[in-house]
Order: structure tokens, then C-alpha cells, then sequence
């Protein structure tokens, strides 16, 4: 996940769709990805939806989304959990090389959100997602 995250961060063109409505952005992912998937309404938090790409983790096509808070990027995966091998859905929150990730699964879709922010701001948006 740190791997996609910093890809992300390095490139040039970070996101495929570059919206900060998610009424833009959820709709472009329809015929891309095999699943749907919900967007929180962002107005009046903290955090910003910068846009997103189809991404892949062990061949299988998912959604990532890339949020900022302040000055921070943060990107979240959206996969079929069905297509990730078991061990993808063991880790619920990890921190390492001064990344934090979040992982939770929600209608059989397996989220993870990965940054450099504060455990509280990951934790703050990924409650957003959930609801």
C-alpha cells in the first residue's frame, strides 16, 4: 500500500479524474472497476477530495481516491475483498516508515487509507467512508 501511496505522490498526474465533487468522481469508476462503492459528503470537515484512478493490487482493479487535509495527501483503496488473498484483511491499522494505514471492510469491499498524517486525521476520514 505504501508502494501505490508514494507512486501516487511522485507522479506528475496523480489522479486520472481530477474533481473534488464526488458526484464527478464516483460515476467516472462506472464501467473501470467491477463494483460501486459510496462517497461522504465533505463539506465542513477538514478534508478535500482531490480526484482518483483505477488502481490494482494483486491483478484485481480497485478505486483510489486521494483526499488532502492541510498540507497532507491521502490515498484510499477500494478493492473487492473477494480478490485480495486473507492475509490483506488481518491488518486494521499499522504504522511503518512514517506512513499509517487503515484497513476495514464494509459490503464486501476492503478499504485501506494510507498517509503521513496523524493516526487522528487518518482515523477522522476513514470514519467518514464508513458511514
Amino acid at each position: 500500500m505504501a508502494d501505490l501511496h508514494v507512486a501516487t505522490l511522485a507522479s506528475a498526474n496523480p489522479v486520472d479524474v481530477v474533481s473534488s465533487d464526488r458526484h464527478n468522481v464516483k460515476p467516472w469508476f462506472a464501467g473501470k472497476i467491477p463494483f460501486t462503492f459510496n462517497l461522504p459528503e465533505l463539506q465542513g470537515s477538514q478534508f478535500e477530495l482531490l480526484g482518483g484512478k483505477v488502481s490494482y493490487l494483486e491483478q484485481a482493479p480497485g478505486a483510489q481516491l486521494l483526499f488532502r487535509v492541510r498540507k497532507h495527501q491521502i490515498s484510499v483503496f477500494i478493492f473487492q475483498a473477494r480478490a485480495l488473498p486473507a492475509d490483506f484483511a488481518r491488518a486494521r491499522e499499522t504504522d511503518a516508515q512514517s506512513f499509517h494505514l487503515e484497513s476495514w471492510q464494509h459490503n464486501g469491499l476492503q478499504y485501506f487509507a494510507i498517509s503521513d498524517v496523524a493516526p487522528e486525521d487518518l482515523r477522522a476520514l476513514s470514519d467518514l467512508l464508513k458511514k
